[in-house]
C-alpha cells in the first residue's frame, strides 16, 4: 500500500490540503499566508506512467519533505539525482551507434526533459514570490543547468539518431545497388546462353557417332557460332532495354 501523500505529523494549513489529492499530479507551486508548499516529482524512469511526488513545505521558518528528510536536503538530494541521470545518459549517448540504441536512449530522455524543464519553472516561480528565501536562489540555479543541459542532450541523441539512419539508409542504397549489378550481369549472361540452350534443347548437342543430325564436326560448329552470335544480339537488346 502506498504511503499517504501527506505526512500525518505535518500541521498543513486547509488551503493546502484542499488543492491536494491523493496522487501528487502536475509539479507546481502553492503559497499561503507566508508559507510554500512546492509539489515536485522524483526522476520519471522510463515507460513510467504516474510521477512520484515528493512535497517540500516552508512553513516560514524552516523546510520539510514528505520523504521524511530534512527539507533542504531534500530537495538537494532530489537535484543530485537529475544531475547523475543525466550523466548516465550522456555516457550512453557517448556509446550509442545505431538507431537501435538511440531509441531506448530518447524514451528515457523524453521525461526527464519534461519533468526537469517543469521542476526549474517551480522553483523559478517560487523564487519570485519567496525572494527573502535565499536557498530558493541555488535550487533554481541548479535546476536550470539541469534542464538546459537534458534539452542539448535528446537535441544530441535526437540529431545522432538520425545521422544513423541515414548512414543505415545509404548503406542499404549500396547493397541494393551491388545486387541490382549482380541481378544485371546474370541476366546478361543468361541472354547470351538463352539461344544455345534452345537450340540445344530442339537439335540436342552430344557430340557423339549417334550424333542425330550430323557426323561431321560442321554444323555443330555453326549451332555455336549461330547460337552465341544471337545471345549476344539478345544481351545487347536487353541492356538497351534496361537502359531505357
Amino acid at each position: 500500500m502506498a504511503a499517504p501523500l501527506i505526512p500525518s505529523n505535518w500541521q498543513l494549513p486547509d488551503y493546502f490540503r484542499r488543492r491536494l489529492g491523493s496522487s501528487a499530479g502536475r509539479q507546481r507551486l502553492m503559497q499561503s499566508e507566508g508559507q510554500l508548499l512546492i509539489v515536485v516529482h522524483r526522476v520519471p524512469e522510463p515507460n513510467e506512467v504516474t510521477r512520484r511526488g515528493v512535497l517540500v513545505w516552508f512553513d516560514g521558518q524552516q523546510w520539510r519533505a514528505s520523504d521524511g528528510g530534512p527539507g533542504k536536503l531534500a530537495v538537494e538530494s532530489l537535484l543530485d539525482v537529475y544531475t547523475k541521470k543525466i550523466e548516465q545518459f550522456d555516457q550512453q549517448e557517448a556509446k550509442a551507434q545505431s538507431a537501435a540504441e538511440y531509441l531506448p536512449l530518447l524514451d528515457g530522455l523524453t521525461p526527464l526533459v519534461r519533468a526537469a524543464r517543469n521542476l526549474y519553472e517551480v522553483l523559478q516561480e517560487a523564487r519570485t514570490v519567496a525572494n527573502e528565501v535565499h536557498e530558493l536562489i541555488d535550487w533554481r540555479d541548479r535546476a536550470y543547468d539541469i534542464s538546459r543541459t537534458a534539452e542539448l542532450l535528446y537535441q544530441d541523441a535526437k540529431n545522432s539518431m538520425e545521422l544513423a539512419v541515414v548512414r543505415r539508409a545509404e548503406e542499404q542504397a549500396a547493397a541494393s545497388h551491388k545486387m541490382s549489378v549482380s541481378a544485371h550481369r546474370l541476366n546478361t549472361m543468361a541472354a547470351i546462353f538463352f539461344p544455345l540452350a534452345t537450340l540445344g534443347s530442339i537439335f540436342g548437342t552430344t557430340f557423339t557417332e549417334n550424333w542425330s543430325w550430323s557426323q561431321t564436326t560442321g554444323p555443330f560448329l555453326w549451332f555455336l557460332v549461330v547460337g552465341l552470335v544471337t545471345g549476344f544480339g539478345l544481351a545487347v537488346f536487353v541492356n538497351r532495354s534496361e537502359a531505357a
